[in-house]
């Protein structure tokens, strides 16, 4: 079968791999229709996170399974299926608590694994023909439909990138209706942590970015892009605020009841654009964020950087503004998603017409497609949001 594999730092191609196959009773052969580049990938592309040459990339894989094992009861071949990114036991002690991406089987070294990650586990990644798909029962999620239809997008988004942002809004920052709400980054998961604090009824929340594209697609969705370019983005969003009036009684909180951070350790410093600095987004979020207020960090921030740029350092030990922190009273939440706590709802919400988070998509292409996408994503050229390729 055919695979985006990872050949050096920058640097994918598409080779043939062994085919997946069953390899255990609880085993589904998934064919894939579609599979999405991540930011995630990117960190691996850019040589930032240790990845090995022949790793098979992706981990948002929507598909028709193929063959399933001889104890695989819930689904069979012909049913469309998406597939979360974290693959599960389901029953283990933190699956059960519905913590799936803390897995304790998954992965021998420790909890949690994932498709196509370097230092997940053992698990090739979803940007390839086939996939296999182990504890088929708890990790193949029926969807409705066939492939290539309307909701082909949509539904590849519940893999990772819209539960993603719908965990950073709802469960790390718990936005609320009448909320406001900024968010640092415009890429996927920053817009569709964007988009789902405005369905959870957010009064008003803000997009900060330097790219266009993303600027351009933040305003599609109903939210009020800040380009960093134009000067510091927390006086902006203070100054927007003041310009529309503060309710009466609330004219103390010109900052933000919620903040994400969708950007994470790849921060550009503003005083400096060439060089990164990890703790910038979070030293403007404390600064931000009103009084009683909470931050979300679903941007990744690893315990070693590989391969630093200018400005960055091998370790990623932030100095982080706690006393700004403590003094405002501020919630703090990290957290890999646990994808199969949203994937349901979330598909629910996509098929009553409620959610089309698939309008972030702005390229498609098949496998041999990938490494033309990969450069152009990883410069922010061309307008490449989100690409989704499908094999077939």
């Amino acid at each position: 079968m055919r695979a985006v594999v990872y050949v050096d730092v920058r640097d994918v191609a598409v080779r043939e791999v062994p085919d997946a196959r069953i390899e255990a009773s609880t085993d589904a052969l998934v064919r894939i229709t579609s599979t999405a580049l991540c930011g995630t990938d990117l960190h691996m592309y850019d040589g930032r996170t240790g990845a090995e040459p022949g790793l098979v990339f992706g981990h948002e894989p929507l598909g028709v399974v193929q063959e399933v094992g001889s104890a695989v009861q819930t689904v069979r071949a012909g049913t469309r299926v998406v597939i979360p990114t974290h693959l599960f036991c389901g029953t283990c002690v933190m699956c059960s608590r519905g913590l799936s991406a803390a897995c304790l089987r998954a992965r021998a070294e420790g909890p949690g694994a994932a498709y196509g990650y370097a230092g997940m586990g053992p698990y090739r990644g979803a940007q390839a023909d086939l996939l296999r798909v182990p504890w088929a029962d708890a990790n193949c999620v029926p969807v409705p439909g066939e492939p290539g239809d309307a909701y082909e997008d949509d539904f590849v988004l519940l893999a990772d990138a819209f539960v993603t942002g719908w965990h950073a809004a709802a469960t790390l920052a718990e936005v609320q209706a009448g909320d406001t709400v900024a968010v640092f980054g415009a890429g996927t998961i920053g817009l569709l942590g964007a988009y789902s604090a405005l369905l959870r009824g957010a009064r008003v929340v803000y997009c900060v970015d330097g790219v266009d594209a993303r600027l351009d697609k933040a305003g599609e969705l109903g939210a009020v892009p800040v380009d960093f370019r134009l000067g510091d983005p927390v006086e902006q969003i203070r100054a927007d605020r003041a310009r529309a009036g503060l309710p009466l009684g609330e004219e103390k909180l010109g900052g933000i009841d919620r903040v994400i951070d969708a950007v994470g350790f790849q921060a550009r410093d503003r005083e400096h654009p060439d060089q990164e600095r990890p703790d910038q987004v979070i030293a403007d979020a404390a600064r931000l964020v009103n009084p009683a207020g909470s931050i979300a960090v679903a941007g990744v921030y690893p315990e070693k950087d590989l391969h630093p740029r200018s400005g960055a350092s091998g370790r990623e030990d932030l100095v982080a503004p706690w006393g700004t922190l403590f003094t405002k009273g501020v919630a703090v939440r990290f957290g890999r998603t646990h994808d199969r706590r949203y994937t349901v709802l979330l598909r629910d919400m996509v098929v009553a017409g409620h959610a089309r988070p698939g309008v972030i998509v702005t390229h498609h292409g098949v496998l041999d497609d990938a490494p033309g996408l990969y450069r152009s994503f990883d410069r922010r050229e061309d307008g490449v949001i989100k690409a989704v390729l499908r094999p077939n």
